[in-house]
């Protein structure tokens, strides 16, 4: 399997802000109490924002370059055994090539900044 070199972030408006603020991002109090950034891979925001969005408005899609967190991120099983990127640390917005507000294309899939 080839590991994607983008992944990305669902994040509430506050979040976002707080990040652009800080300059770095600890996590959302789901990633804090986990111990890790939970991302999702291109074909998995979708799934992620119905799961775990659902409902919420004002909310952000980062996306965010693997490579420049090098062995910060780590590829684990979760749901239905799909393998995820968490990152075992804080992440710097240096790191953040792209976002924009989640959107959704006529078929409900999200669209990625």
């Amino acid at each position: 399997m080839t590991t994607p070199a983008v992944a990305y972030k669902i994040l509430t408006g506050a979040q976002w802000a707080q990040w652009l603020d800080q300059r770095v991002f600890a996590g959302s109090p789901v990633d804090l109490a986990d111990g890790f950034v939970h991302l999702s891979a291109a074909d998995q925001v979708t799934e992620t924002a119905n799961r775990h969005f659902s409902g919420q408005d004002g909310l952000v899609v980062v996306r965010i370059d693997l490579a420049a967190l090098g062995d910060a991120v780590r590829w684990e099983l979760s749901r239905g055994g799909a393998r995820f990127p968490h990152v075992y640390a804080a992440v710097p917005l240096a790191v953040a090539l792209a976002h924009g507000p989640l959107r959704r294309d006529r078929d409900g899939a999200v669209i990625l900044p």
